[in-house]
């Protein structure tokens, strides 16, 4: 579960669609309560400091101090220790729509917490599409 109280969530209106049809198909409450309450944009106008669907960023665990490096995927495309993480997943839901600085808290399903905060993002289809045009 992500913390929906950590700043505004962005998300471009093509993966509010792809989501929105997700959530039929899977009763899930933090895509639910993100897919209510984020601002939504074009997908021209998301900023490149914004995570969106399929972009890779790098990702600090603040207690660790680690850097990891997630992929965010639909939950199909998401393969464990291979770098991807499932919008689904608590810690895919939280990052969804966050910017580069700003720090999550992801309760875990074992019961773990853990505190992220997005470091960089290296890639995103979006700001991709708008170099190559």
């Amino acid at each position: 579960m992500y913390s929906p109280d950590c700043g505004e969530r962005v998300l471009t209106e093509m993966d509010h669609a792809r989501l929105t049809v997700l959530q039929g198909v899977s009763d899930h409450p933090d895509l639910s309560s993100l897919l209510s309450l984020a601002d939504l944009v074009p997908p021209a106008q998301v900023p490149a400091d914004v995570i969106t669907m399929h972009s890779r960023a790098l990702i600090r665990d603040l207690a660790a101090g680690e850097l990891q490096e997630l992929t965010l995927c639909y939950p199909g495309d998401a393969v464990a220790g291979k770098g991807s993480t499932s919008v689904l997943s608590p810690i895919g839901a939280a990052l969804l729509g966050r910017r580069v600085g700003d720090s999550v808290h992801v309760q875990l399903p074992a019961g773990k917490a853990r505190d992220l905060r997005i470091e960089t993002v290296l890639f995103q289809p979006e700001a991709d599409a708008a170099c190559a045009a």
